[in-house]
């Protein structure tokens, strides 16, 4: 099935749909790819998300994040060490986490989630304000899904990353697809390929394992994570 096939509405909302089995699990797994800006991103988002988009490992599907630059302590040691190509430390199959991220992912899914980033089919950049005009946080929600007929649907208005059933929040989804709103889809896509190669007003995108190095990244409290 491609993404044209799906029945999708202009827009989604807590109250009366089920945002998460009724559009991003049918978009992501009818796409080959999937770009994406969002405030934060953890292990669990990450572990996630991959597994939504049906066999990546063998296609030549990829997933693009950009992600504000706040982390749990935890998570931010988790996540570089996933990304961090010249880490010779090996995560042994398992990688131990805070409990309430979950206190364990079993050693299945790390080995896949690594062997996804390091076959460039997971990338993720980070965003920091620089201006005098942009004082606080990354905080752009929008997103695209492509799909091998070069249809794309994007959305925008949802802070939901993880795709988990346990953990959902109230919220509206604007949607907007290419075939009956192709100019503001290419407005979408457009503004992700400059933010992307850091051609953005008032934002510096960073690679996440630089910006790490560099001590450009802040840690968050665990509310405005995973509440």
């Amino acid at each position: 099935m491609a993404l044209r096939d799906l029945s999708l509405k202009q827009e989604y909302r807590s109250d009366r749909d089920d945002v998460v089995s009724e559009f991003f699990i049918p978009c992501l797994t009818n796409s080959i790819q999937y770009d994406r800006t969002i405030e934060f991103i953890s292990v669990k988002s990450l572990s996630t998300l991959t597994f939504g988009l049906e066999n990546i490992e063998h296609n030549h599907a990829k997933i693009r994040l950009v992600s504000g630059h706040r982390f749990t302590t935890s998570d931010l040691d988790a996540i570089v060490k996933l990304f961090d190509q010249h880490n010779t430390s090996k995560l042994n199959g398992r990688l131990y986490l805070d409990k309430k991220i979950g206190g364990l992912i079993q050693d299945s899914k790390i080995r896949q989630l690594k062997k996804i980033i390091e076959d460039f089919k997971l990338e993720v950049k980070v965003a920091i304000p620089n201006s005098e005009y942009v004082d606080g946080v990354f905080e752009e929600r929008m997103g695209i899904f492509r799909d091998t007929n070069d249809d794309a649907v994007a959305f925008s208005g949802t802070s939901n990353v993880t795709f988990d059933a346990e953990n959902r929040n109230f919220e509206s989804v604007d949607v907007f697809t290419s075939w009956d709103d192709k100019a503001r889809v290419e407005n979408k896509i457009k503004n992700f390929e400059k933010l992307w190669a850091n051609k953005t007003n008032y934002v510096q995108i960073y690679d996440l394992v630089y910006a790490e190095k560099k001590n450009l990244l802040k840690y968050t409290t665990e509310w405005a994570v995973y509440t």
